[in-house]
């Protein structure tokens, strides 16, 4: 008799502030991690996001499927609305999309970056973003094929406009949406397909309402 093959999970998370990317806890550390959410077993992340931001993050029992996002060889489009210290010009949103930055010993590709205005509406971060009235902020949406460590905000910190919240809000032509912080849901036929979609996106369709 043979085994029928156990169908392979595609979950999608909305991580909130405060959580590790994986399941083991750090010696000392003061974040979360994933194991406190209800995943069904044998799923790992793909890819991580910092303990620090918030946002789109998939989980699977898949093997091999870190290669097909990750691997800067696939240019796997990725979406990201990031709130920065004081309002940027055109010249320096100009200067983030052309690529370039010198990050130590990595130079950026060049990427699709604009302001969001009027800035969106998201949910509140606990804790809030230390506010500074005398500072004014501005939101951007920056779409990279890259993923080096903490790659967004070393490149907002280099054009002098340092991060003060970060969320990732679609991968490749899929949604992040209306997926509440601390939830997740698994994926199915259709969703699959806009994870992995290549290209440009398909609509301009706000990542936060589908």
């Amino acid at each position: 008799m043979r085994t029928l093959r156990r169908a392979r999970m595609l979950l999608a998370f909305h991580k909130p502030y405060g959580v590790l990317s994986q399941f083991t806890p750090e010696p000392g550390s003061r974040w979360r991690t994933l194991a406190g959410f209800g995943f069904p077993p044998g799923v790992y992340p793909l890819g991580r996001l910092d303990a620090d931001s918030e946002g789109l993050l998939l989980l699977s029992d898949e093997p091999g499927l870190n290669s097909r996002l990750l691997d800067p060889r696939h240019a796997h489009r990725r979406e990201y609305w990031v709130q920065v210290e004081h309002v940027p010009t055109a010249a320096t949103l100009r200067r983030l999309a052309q690529g370039g930055l010198s990050l130590d010993d990595h130079r950026t590709r060049p990427c699709l970056a604009r302001r969001i205005d009027p800035a969106p509406t998201l949910p509140p971060r606990d804790p809030p973003i230390r506010v500074r009235k005398t500072v004014p902020d501005a939101w951007l949406a920056l779409e990279l094929v890259e993923g080096k460590n903490r790659q967004v905000r070393r490149m907002t910190a280099a054009v002098g406009h340092p991060t003060l919240r970060l969320i990732r809000v679609r991968l490749g032509d899929f949604l992040l949406g209306d997926l509440p912080p601390g939830q997740w849901r698994e994926l199915g036929a259709s969703d699959r397909a806009d994870v992995f979609a290549a290209g440009n996106p398909k609509s301009a369709r706000s990542p936060l309402r589908p």
